[in-house]
């Protein structure tokens, strides 16, 4: 535990901060670094969090590529002595955290300090899970096909030598099916108390860690369920920091909500069936599943009305009843076998947590958006926050020193986060040469992104990758494009193409790195926490820019709130963000040289677009596909 944490309240650990003591510490650190710079915007930064945890204080800083904001936030939360929770937007970003920057300071930095990565619990291997995939392989892995059935039995030899039981270990990327076959997650596990693996338990394990680290690192999903759960889930903490704090909203906005779907009454079933031979609770979930989504699919993609349409709400409330039958009998198991009362409480856990969903649905006021998302096959009802800012203005926000970060910061995010009271922002600019290291190509020549232009669309970028030998991140706004691209282009160019989904992302982006002339295309995933610099990217294409879709319901809702300024207050800014972080790529270093072109002729046309341009690292700027194509090549001779 830390040392300052002797009140049984957990009253504010940590000390006041000198000034000199963060730079001399801040210099100390960067100075052992493979390169070290003199980064002013790191400096103010760190001065900057430094006086926000001093006067418990909020503050919001946008910070450029290559500031080194986690060094900025990292240096004075430690040396302050105060618990702190670092939120990162993606487990990506965790894992970087994990595997450098921490153990960097955990070397350099004078005071002693501990730290833990948290994850929510579908992250670890269950060793229950294990145990009767082990024990019963003939029962438990029936179902599975002969190749899950090989990942599964690997699986489970790896859970007896991993050191964390995270899936990020793996080298390898198992399928969904396969790795819910030996993992449970929050919904189903019924804790470690009362699991027979629970001495063994790889979340458990890690949480217990975090309890009484003095820096834990979660991914803001996570924070997102402790916020939903009252601030019941993460260890008391004095300081939090959302890092791409850009992502809040909208991950805030999935975990505080609700979400429903046939496929989560099967779910059920299937964990009953294990320990209960009852058919006429199985044909009732499965029959109360098929009702759910009947009366789901014809509204996909639509916002409905609250109260919920009657249909909706008599099949929730019949499903309602048959989960009261299914605890019921679940409540007269007795057995001696601990493999059965262990499947009994997670089918428990699944029939608690959907029964608490269904309540939640049908009393749902006017704070929630009601629409449907998925397929018609499988069409799912989701309730979610028209604003977070009440929840994180209750659970987030009061009593903790509050530092929100990102390379983008709309300017709209105090009021949409519920921080628009004594907040401070700022922007400590980047410490690259923009206009030298990279050039801004709009392709004007192009057809709307509205029209028929796949083959406009593919001729420039063989174009442009042929200039830049291969050495390009090609994103899309949607998978359609990117795999039209990837077929055409794979016949059409000598260079090798990676694909988002045809391997797991770090192993993706390693052979990018290593592969010199390769190129990568991928969706919106790949928009940020992409870091390659040098020779390896020296061309950033985006195919559009990149505004949500208009029939999002519950953006929709957000827009009829700002009326005839709803494309200005909610679509421009997102699309703003994204495209960004997506430019943001190409230079990661002051070595590095390309260009980024938008496929996009709504760039250079339409009167929102020095808005957008001016939100954009400041690149030298052309309409000219000769002059773009001149200086990829002359940075790529520079590198």
């Amino acid at each position: 535990m830390n040392p300052n944490d002797d009140s049984p309240d957990h009253a504010p650990r940590g000390r006041h901060l000198l000034r000199d003591e963060v730079l001399q510490a801040l210099h100390h650190v960067t100075a052992g670094l493979a390169e070290p710079e003199d980064r002013p915007g790191q400096v103010d930064m760190a001065l900057a969090v430094t006086n926000a945890l001093n006067d418990e204080g909020r503050l919001i800083v946008q910070a450029g590529t290559g500031t080194g904001k986690t060094i900025a936030y990292l240096v004075p939360a430690i040396l302050s002595g105060k618990r702190t929770i670092v939120s990162t937007a993606t487990k990506t970003l965790q894992d970087q955290l994990a595997q450098s920057d921490l153990p960097l300071l955990e070397a350099t930095l004078p005071q002693p300090f501990t730290w833990a990565i948290l994850k929510g619990r579908s992250n670890y291997v269950c060793m229950q899970r294990v145990s009767e995939v082990t024990n019963n392989a003939r029962l438990e892995l029936d179902d599975l096909g002969a190749t899950h059935q090989r990942e599964v039995e690997k699986l489970a030899r790896w859970a007896l030598e991993t050191r964390t039981g995270d899936i990020a270990e793996l080298d390898w990327q198992p399928s969904a099916r396969a790795w819910q076959s030996v993992s449970v997650g929050s919904d189903e596990c019924p804790g470690a108390m009362r699991c027979e693996s629970g001495s063994q338990c790889f979340a458990e394990r890690a949480r217990a860690t975090a309890s009484c680290a003095d820096v834990v690192v979660v991914n803001t999903h996570l924070y997102g369920m402790h916020v939903a759960a009252g601030g019941a889930i993460l260890p008391e903490h004095d300081v939090v920091i959302f890092d791409e704090a850009h992502q809040l909203e909208d991950t805030l906005t999935s975990t505080v909500g609700v979400s429903l779907s046939g496929g989560r009454a099967t779910t059920l079933a299937v964990a009953l069936r294990r320990i209960i031979d009852d058919e006429r609770l199985q044909s009732g979930l499965h029959d109360a599943a098929k009702a759910l989504n009947d009366v789901l699919s014809p509204s996909v993609e639509q916002r409905l009305a609250l109260p919920l349409p009657a249909g909706i709400v008599d099949v929730l409330s019949n499903l309602r009843l048959i989960i009261n039958q299914c605890l019921d009998a679940l409540r007269g198991v007795d057995s001696t076998v601990e493999s059965v009362k262990q499947k009994m409480l997670r089918a428990q856990s699944l029939a608690t947590r959907l029964a608490e969903n269904i309540d939640a649905a049908l009393r749902a006021d006017s704070s929630f958006v009601p629409y449907v998302t998925g397929t018609t096959d499988r069409a799912e009802l989701v309730l979610a926050p028209l604003d977070i800012g009440p929840a994180l203005a209750e659970h987030a926000w009061p009593e903790h020193a509050v530092i929100l970060t990102s390379a983008t910061i709309p300017l709209s995010m105090p009021q949409r986060v519920g921080l628009s009271e004594s907040v401070e922002m700022l922007d400590v600019g980047s410490p690259f040469e923009y206009q030298e290291q990279a050039m801004l190509y709009c392709a004007t020549h192009l057809p709307d992104p509205n029209a028929q232009r796949d083959d406009a669309v593919h001729s420039e970028m063989a174009d442009l990758i042929a200039a830049a030998g291969g050495r390009t991140l090609a994103l899309f706004t949607s998978r359609r494009a990117m795999q039209a691209a990837v077929d055409e282009l794979r016949s059409r160019l000598p260079y090798r193409i990676l694909a988002q989904d045809e391997n797991q992302r770090a192993t993706l982006l390693r052979e990018f790195t290593l592969d010199e002339t390769s190129c990568l295309f991928a969706t919106a995933g790949f928009f940020e926490g992409v870091d390659i610099p040098g020779r390896s990217l020296s061309l950033v294409i985006i195919d559009r820019i990149p505004f949500p879709h208009r029939n999002n319901p519950l953006l929709a809702a957000r827009r009829e709130l700002h009326g005839s300024r709803g494309f200005t207050e909610i679509d421009l800014p997102r699309a703003i963000t994204a495209l960004a972080q997506a430019s943001g790529r190409l230079v990661r270093s002051r070595n590095d040289r390309g260009v980024v072109a938008v496929l996009d002729p709504r760039l250079a046309t339409k009167g929102y677009r020095w808005t957008i341009i001016n939100a954009l690292p400041p690149m030298s700027r052309t309409r000219d596909k000769a002059e773009a194509i001149q200086f990829l090549r002359a940075a790529i001779n520079r590198q």
